[in-house]
């Protein structure tokens, strides 16, 4: 690994290369013929890697007959009959265990064919590990087999905890291809879909797509920034490897190491990985490139744009309240999803970021802002982090406890897909609400109960079962659900299309930008004249752009024939028969 690649990021943080999906002979499905486990730990070796997990498919044999050989020749070596060969094999084998990490894990197949991925300490037992595929209801005579199908097993939500109470970390293993819990290409999916990958025991997910520069990468949809989809998940990437070395004939069929993540750590060991997919800094994972520059995170969130869940500011200047407009954002962040900041670089990709030659002074300084200005207190990070040549600041804020969080000790922001804006009243009484309902213990019944894989059976048959379809709002974008007028003034109730929140007594001059926007084409009372493309019940009025992204303004009636109007509809929040109509993937 070259001293680029292993300089250190903060002190005593190293990035370090991994492959945490790597099958052995003891797979059914290996693909190469007389390959010995001397061989996998040399080939890590030889693609730099310094942690590899064996996840064979619903066993840990490979893992035990590995260590069975290291003990045989141990054995040999103790009663002085090891053979010049067999002590060259146990030196290669110590040195190479002192160099990677290899840790113990499995690819288990969850009921319907869903794979999961569960790793664990080294320090664990082989005993233990099959105990806990026995939980998983691994038939016992199945145990040592390496097979893809064991038959009926435990749900994906069941498995999930399982592993992770047995102190496992959890990644789903390539979620958004075959046999993925993040269901693509699945007619269906809903609740189950949402509950598959946003489950608290859940800590990564394994993606194929992870150098993608498509528009609507996996890591990009679980970014937070999504209606349904509210936790940001760690995404990584792992070779799967099958083989020793790639298929020439197939570049999808990897070697090891062939697709690996670089993981920031404070040393190698099982409990620093597990520390980082449990934490909340996205920053500390990315794919790792052998001839390229190292993933930008930065240039990659940059290239978004400001979200829900991120900003830019170019800069921290009390001059110009720009101090301040990064005050406001913690406070939205705050009270709505979380998100994070980025001081030192605006949203314009063509312009290089500005960022600070001794960034030190401004985060001391923000620190001391966020804490003097913003009640109750928050728990916020601030770093360091570089992006084309230049140091810039991040801000972390999470979702907050104890909302409503204020600044100056009375005003009140939230976030709104990309705008931070003054809550209004019926924003203030929700978060008020939430804040009484969090200080409850749960009730019995109030407990969510673990989804059966029935759950997704049921609704298959339901979508048989299904009458017709039904109007289904978008997810994003502002609806007005009423109007009325008072003194000559129209008071409207707008609904926002991504919590299903509704404020009243909104008017034209009070309004926020987006909404402002809906009042002013809803007063008009243009849509009548409007040219419509319609696919059944659903209607495309017109697309525009606002802020750097495509927005829609869309139509659809209810069974009742009450036609609804939804205004500046992002990508985010187009789904299920709205696709088809604007055209989207």
């Amino acid at each position: 690994m070259t001293e680029r690649r292993r300089k250190r990021v903060k002190k005593g943080m190293e990035w370090r290369r991994v492959d945490l999906h790597i099958h052995t002979p003891a797979s059914r499905d290996y693909k190469e013929s007389g390959i010995t486990y001397l061989q996998l730990l040399q080939k890590a070796e030889s693609q730099g890697l310094d942690i590899i997990a064996f996840t064979d498919h619903n066993t840990v044999a490979g893992y035990a007959r590995m260590l069975s050989k290291i003990e045989e020749l141990e054995l040999l070596e103790r009663v002085g009959r090891l053979r010049a060969e067999e002590k060259r094999t146990l030196g290669e084998y110590r040195r190479l265990r002192k160099k990677i990490l290899v840790l113990p894990g499995f690819e288990f197949t969850a009921t319907l064919g869903f794979h999961i991925l569960g790793l664990f300490s080294e320090e664990m037992s082989v005993r233990a590990l099959e105990h806990i595929l026995l939980r998983l209801n691994v038939p016992e005579e199945k145990v040592d087999l390496g097979e893809t199908e064991v038959g009926a097993t435990t749900d994906v939500i069941n498995t999930y905890r399982i592993i992770a109470e047995a102190g496992g970390l959890v990644i789903a293993a390539h979620a958004n291809s075959s046999h993925g819990v993040a269901m693509q290409g699945f007619g269906f999916g809903g609740q189950t879909k949402i509950a598959y990958t946003q489950d608290p025991n859940l800590h990564a997910l394994e993606v194929t797509d992870l150098e993608s520069r498509k528009r609507r990468r996996t890591a990009t949809f679980f970014d937070g920034s999504k209606p349904q989809y509210p936790r940001r998940m760690h995404c990584i990437q792992g070779s799967d490897a099958h083989r020793l070395n790639y298929d020439p004939n197939d570049k999808n069929n990897l070697g090891l190491g062939d697709r690996a993540t670089e993981v920031l750590l404070p040393k190698v060991s099982f409990e620093a990985l597990k520390e980082v997919f449990l934490g909340d800094d996205f920053a500390r994972t990315r794919p790792y490139r052998p001839a390229e520059m190292p993933f930008d995170h930065i240039g990659a969130a940059r290239q978004q744009g400001p979200n829900i869940v991120q900003s830019f500011h170019e800069s921290m200047s009390r001059k110009g309240g720009r101090m301040h407009a990064i005050l406001r954002d913690v406070v939205a962040f705050a009270n709505t999803n979380g998100g994070t900041i980025y001081v030192g670089l605006s949203t314009n990709t063509k312009v290089k970021p500005v960022g600070f030659k001794d960034p030190d002074p401004a985060m001391a300084e923000l620190h001391a802002e966020i804490q003097r200005m913003i009640t109750p207190p928050i728990n916020i990070n601030i770093d360091v982090q570089q992006t084309e040549g230049v140091k810039v600041v991040r801000v972390s804020v999470p979702k907050g406890t104890d909302p409503p969080y204020v600044l100056e000790g009375s005003k009140i922001y939230i976030r709104q897909e990309s705008d931070t804006s003054l809550a209004m009243r019926d924003e203030i009484v929700s978060l008020i609400k939430q804040a009484l309902l969090k200080s409850q213990p749960p009730t019995p019944k109030e407990k969510l109960q673990p989804l059966e894989a029935a759950t997704v059976v049921e609704q298959i048959q339901a979508k048989a079962e299904e009458p017709g379809p039904q109007l289904e709002a978008p997810r994003t974008g502002v609806e007005i659900v009423a109007s009325v007028e008072r003194k000559s003034v129209l008071y409207h109730t707008m609904r926002d299309l991504r919590n299903g929140n509704e404020v009243r007594n909104v008017t034209r001059s009070s309004a926020r930008k987006l909404w402002q926007y809906a009042i002013a084409q809803h007063e008009k009372d243009i849509l009548k004249d409007a040219k419509i493309t319609w696919v059944g019940d659903l209607g495309l009025w017109r697309s525009y752009k606002r802020a750097g992204k495509v927005r829609y303004d869309l139509v659809g009636r209810d069974v009742a024939g009450k036609q609804h109007v939804y205004y500046g509809v992002t990508d985010d929040g187009i789904h299920g028969r709205w696709k088809q109509l604007v055209g989207g993937d």
